[in-house]
């Protein structure tokens, strides 16, 4: 019998724009507190600075105004569980924009004023079912709005790692979206019914082919908090690395994630 058809998780649109805007304000008013040294400081993403960093999370939000100001496609391409794929053909691009970006704006708060200001004015205006015409592929506002809250996620945590006592909160709303697509992201990649990752409070999926479970205790665990998640779904750590440190509990002959990992980079 063939493996069930996994159902793409829906997201409701109000809140997923409020989780966008208000992880967006997060990062605005932690970069506002920064030194022109600590924007120097370096990051664990190659040779990227925090300056570089903070230009690269204006610019992905404010793709998203840009794309509404495009023609729109006749329908979406791309479906929200193949973006975390898409997104390593445009590494190289999105790297020189973001440096291009850091080294001709002195003053960055300004810059995340003004790109937080006009996401909310395109929003306002915005049905959630407007397709939009994205580098990886025309996918809907709601779906596109899911990828900006995980990127927003994944580079908050970013920052704090970078800048010593730097702690941006993560919205709540947004931290699940993100830990959702990324969880559904494994499920995708290594469907099956063998293994259940739980990721509480926010996701719990089975994957990994071999025997279904249906009934009682797994014979195959993952439990692991969501940061940890998400630092291992976009590889800033090893599933050795986070097994060995004890933030991953995995148990069962087949709870081992690390050939599957990362999802995204």
């Amino acid at each position: 019998m063939p493996p069930a058809k996994k159902r793409t998780r829906s997201y409701d649109p109000a809140r997923t724009r409020a989780a966008v805007l208000a992880q967006f304000e997060n990062v605005r008013a932690a970069v506002r507190t920064l030194t022109p040294e600590q924007l120097a400081l370096p990051t664990r993403l190659g040779d990227w600075t925090v300056r570089d960093l903070v230009a690269h999370l204006a610019l992905t939000v404010g793709s998203v105004g840009r794309a509404l100001e495009r023609d729109e496609p006749a329908k979406p391409e791309l479906a929200l569980l193949d973006y975390a794929s898409a997104t390593a053909a445009h590494a190289g691009a999105v790297a020189e924009g973001a440096r291009d970006l850091a080294g001709a704006t002195p003053d960055l708060d300004a810059l995340l004023t003004r790109t937080a200001e006009d996401l909310a004015r395109h929003l306002a205006a915005a049905p959630h079912t407007r397709v939009l015409a994205t580098g990886a592929g025309a996918m809907t506002l709601t779906d596109h709005l899911v990828t900006r809250a995980a990127e927003l996620v994944v580079h908050t945590d970013d920052l704090n790692a970078a800048v010593p006592g730097l702690d941006v909160p993560h919205d709540r709303q947004a931290l699940a979206a993100c830990t959702r697509l990324l969880a559904d992201t494994l499920a995708a990649k290594a469907p099956g019914g063998s293994t259940e990752v739980r990721i509480p409070p926010y996701a719990v999926v089975q994957c990994v082919q071999g025997p279904r479970h249906t009934r009682g205790t797994p014979p195959n665990v993952v439990e692991t908090d969501p940061l940890t998640w998400l630092r291992l779904a976009t590889g800033r750590t090893t599933w050795q690395d986070a097994v060995a440190g004890g933030t991953v509990g995995a148990s069962g002959g087949r709870a081992d994630l690390g050939p599957y990992l990362p999802l995204m980079t």
